[in-house]
């Protein structure tokens, strides 16, 4: 294994223009769409995270799901245990670009109610996740 010499960032003038990667934590669990939500389930529970990143056969961050979106899913009428990450029906929320503002992301999480945004490069591979605090 090579090391890599790290640069630091550079500080930024003015708190207003940080970006979400500056304040992003490590990206998490990542799993495939194709998981299904039992098997999802036992890797969070394992992982003892709140949430899973979740990526196309791509490997392009398409969004997160949470234990409470799963544990619905799951206690729904027409659950079967082979039901994937990719049949969830709703909305596995918005990622951010790395160039977006912090403004611009609590905004856009308060608005829609997030805990958590994945956060991604410009090929929408995850580079971590934005969580508020509460």
């Amino acid at each position: 294994m090579t090391p890599i010499q790290t640069q630091p960032r550079p500080a930024r003038a003015h708190p207003a223009d940080r970006t979400v990667v500056d304040v992003m934590a490590a990206a998490g669990p990542q799993v495939c769409d194709d998981m299904t939500v039992e098997v999802a389930l036992a890797v969070m529970a394992s992982a003892r995270a709140g949430h899973l990143l979740v990526c196309d056969e791509d490997g392009l961050c398409t969004g997160l799901v949470t234990p409470a979106q799963l544990a619905a899913v799951r206690e729904g009428s027409a659950y079967t245990d082979r039901v994937r990450l990719r049949e969830v029906p709703g909305d596995r929320g918005p990622v951010a670009p790395s160039a977006t503002t912090m403004a611009e992301a609590e905004h856009a999480m308060r608005y829609r109610g997030l805990d958590a945004l994945p956060v991604v490069d410009e090929q929408g591979s995850a580079l971590g996740v934005l969580a508020l605090a509460r």
